[in-house]
């Protein structure tokens, strides 16, 4: 088969494992883990054959018209280089082993059938958005990603938690959906077509009008889908969903979408110093507020989930400086060890019985109870940190070896204050990140106190998922040297002066996150009793686990109300900034103020309206025909004399007013 073919099947393949896997999972409930698991593997190994094929090489088009839309068509399209073909391979390998891994993690779960669907459907709408050369085509990936994030996010909707996290990831990623509609459309009509292609050639020739407009408008939509300031606030609350779905979404699609179209698009981008400034201040906010925020979270998901949302800083820190290899290459490391880092926090939640950190620090043993997820998580935190030879510490190196490039004037496209931007903020952001993993793997793995809990092993497809992330996150860094033909043949190479600097503010976040650890402990002196810990069944699953440790632990979701920890280095690290940072410094809150509560108001306003004053009329129309029909029937006797007795009094009635108007008019 060609090639083209080839990368039909790899969304393909997925769509129709969701569609047979909604048909049959209840009338062949056997059916359903070899369709949720062998079409995603199969499309995995197919985008792995295309890579091969394509080699980073030039670019593989095809299209086909799918109807005409009369001035501006749109086709099906597809559009392969190196950025697609390897970030298609990232999305099959994590989608498969998210898929192996929930066979485990929730085997006893009635509503895995729809859940292992609907996880399909969402790799199938990644690999679309990945695939595709036509925004139209891509849209609907786009778009199919949000609705099924509303279903997985919301997978445990017997809670509170679970409800309103799905609902408000829908409303926050619709609301830049918004504008990004706007500018897809904007783009199209200056360029004459849908096609990507197209597009880029019409940039080139200098035929976009508003380059400025229409590259803002679509920001709005990256900003949603990928989870930057200030659209970032659904992102940590949607770890209420299972943590396969938590990993899927933070490794390899939606959150990555929105990098990926940047990347793909950057030239329009590029048009505009204008939009460049903005998307590096908003990549240095996210990242530097993110990292604070992580450094005060008490839930490892949240951790995590901060984690993911400064990563995807670095990403658009490097799109800023015009640099969208090294962009994709962090795209591509991170994918890897974050799927790592959700999957092993799995096992870790299971294993503890809890999702808090502060409880954790209260346990002993869990390093012994589960040592697949202890060496693998460790791995994957040094990755995290930027700590060489781990992927991390290459891919993070080449954003900021691209933002040294700007920052001193050697970029073609970027200004220098958007380098500079950058490269500080990623700077500060690279201590905050190794701060954070050390607390992280201090708090989970070096705990004291009574023993933890004895839960059960995890299912052998969830540890053999777990070595198998281990690989990239160990190894795909080392190959940077090969990969520089498939990221437009720039050097992704670290310099001298990134590599030291960067390696250098991570080992002291690293190093003055234990020493202050060690010093609490050495103050604390006596084991302390757990707190917040959550009281799970010894034998049950993981995914009830986890859904008792997402019912109970309400601080992780609600407001910061947990007794203090004295154990927590961030707590002494943040001072009096902890309890900001721990609220996400309160944007919610901002938000209610600003959008939430002026619309309720709004809205109570338009039902008080409705209610008294639109209601009132329809209840006197139905009032006055009531009466009406309540006298006609009083004069409803049934006797005939009364009858004709009315009937001649009207006659009479009707005989003297014509005689007064005849008069009347002949007087006039």
């Amino acid at each position: 088969m060609t090639t083209t073919t080839l990368a039909v099947l790899v969304p393909l393949l997925p769509f129709l494992g969701a569609a047979a896997g909604l048909l049959l999972g209840r009338t062949a409930p056997g059916m359903v883990r070899p369709l949720a698991v062998l079409p995603t593997l199969t499309a995995a190994a197919i985008a792995v054959l295309v890579a091969v094929r394509q080699g980073g090489g030039k670019a593989i088009d095809a299209s086909t018209q799918l109807t005409p839309t009369g001035s501006v068509p749109i086709d099906l399209a597809l559009h392969l280089d190196g950025f697609a073909v390897l970030v298609a391979v990232l999305v099959g390998v994590v989608a498969s082993c998210v898929q192996i891994y929930s066979t485990g993690y929730l085997r006893d779960d009635p509503r895995y059938p729809s859940y292992a669907a609907i996880v399909s459907l969402f790799t199938s709408a990644m690999l679309l958005v990945v695939y595709s050369g036509d925004l139209m085509v891509l849209l609907v990936g786009w778009e199919i990603m949000g609705i099924c994030s509303y279903f997985l996010v919301g997978h445990y909707w017997e809670t509170p938690e679970a409800r309103a996290a799905s609902l408000k990831a829908f409303l926050v990623t619709k609301l830049g959906d918004v504008p990004f509609l706007i500018g897809l459309f904007a783009l199209a009509t200056d360029a004459g077509t849908f096609q990507i292609t197209g597009i880029l050639g019409s940039v080139a020739a200098g035929g976009i009008e508003h380059p400025t407009l229409v590259a803002l408008l679509l920001l709005a939509g990256v900003a949603g889908k990928s989870a930057q300031f200030p659209l970032h606030t659904w992102l940590p609350d949607a770890m209420a969903g299972p943590t396969p779905v938590s990993a899927l979404i933070h490794a390899a699609t939606m959150v990555a979408a929105g990098i990926y179209f940047v990347a793909r698009l950057l030239p329009v981008f590029t048009a505009s110093a204008a939009a460049l400034i903005v998307l590096a201040v908003m990549a240095a906010v996210t990242m530097v507020g993110s990292g604070l925020a992580a450094l005060a979270q008490d839930d490892i998901k949240r951790v995590l989930a901060y984690s993911t949302i400064g990563q995807l800083g670095y990403m658009s820190g490097a799109l800023a400086v015009g640099n969208r290899g090294a962009a994709v290459f962090h795209l591509l490391a991170h994918g890897a060890f974050k799927a790592l880092l959700f999957l092993a926090a799995g096992v870790i939640i299971h294993a503890a019985g809890t999702n808090s950190l502060a409880a954790m620090s209260r346990m002993s043993g869990l390093t012994k109870r589960i040592p697949d997820a202890f060496w693998t998580m460790t791995v994957a935190l040094l990755a995290l940190a930027a700590i060489p030879p781990f992927a991390g510490f290459f891919s993070k190196e080449a954003v900021l070896v691209a933002a040294e490039h700007a920052a001193l004037g050697e970029s073609e496209v970027a200004p220098g204050a958007a380098g500079w931007t950058v490269l500080v903020s990623g700077l500060i952001t690279a201590l905050l990140t190794a701060a954070y993993a050390t607390r992280l793997w201090l708090l989970a793995f070096r705990g004291r106190g009574a023993e933890a809990p004895d839960h059960g092993r995890q299912p052998i497809a969830m540890n053999a998922v777990l070595w198998v992330l281990a690989v990239p996150t160990l190894g795909f860094g080392l190959t940077v040297g090969y990969l520089n033909d498939w990221f437009d043949g720039h050097s992704l190479t670290p310099t001298v002066t990134t590599a030291v600097l960067g390696t250098g503010v991570a080992l002291v976040g690293g190093l003055i996150t234990y020493g202050t650890w060690r010093a609490i402990q050495y103050r604390a002196g006596a084991a302390r009793m757990p707190l917040g810990a959550v009281a799970a069944h010894p034998e049950a699953p993981p995914s009830v686990v986890e859904a008792e440790a997402i019912a109970a632990h309400t601080p992780a979701y609600g407001d910061i109300a947990a007794a203090p920890d004295p154990a927590d280095p961030g707590r002494l690290l943040l001072g009096p900034l902890h309890r900001h940072a721990a609220a996400g410094f309160h944007l919610d809150a901002v938000y209610s103020a600003l959008f939430v509560r002026p619309v309720r108001a709004a809205a109570q306003l338009v039902s008080f309206l409705d209610r008294e004053v639109v209601e009132t009329y329809v209840r006197g129309s139905g009032t006055g025909a009531r009466w009406l029909g309540a006298a006609v029937r009083r004069a409803q006797t049934g006797n005939v004399q009364t009858y004709l007795s009315a009937l001649f009094a009207g006659s009479v009635v009707l005989a003297i007013a014509a005689v007064v108007l005849s008069n009347v008019n002949a007087g006039s």
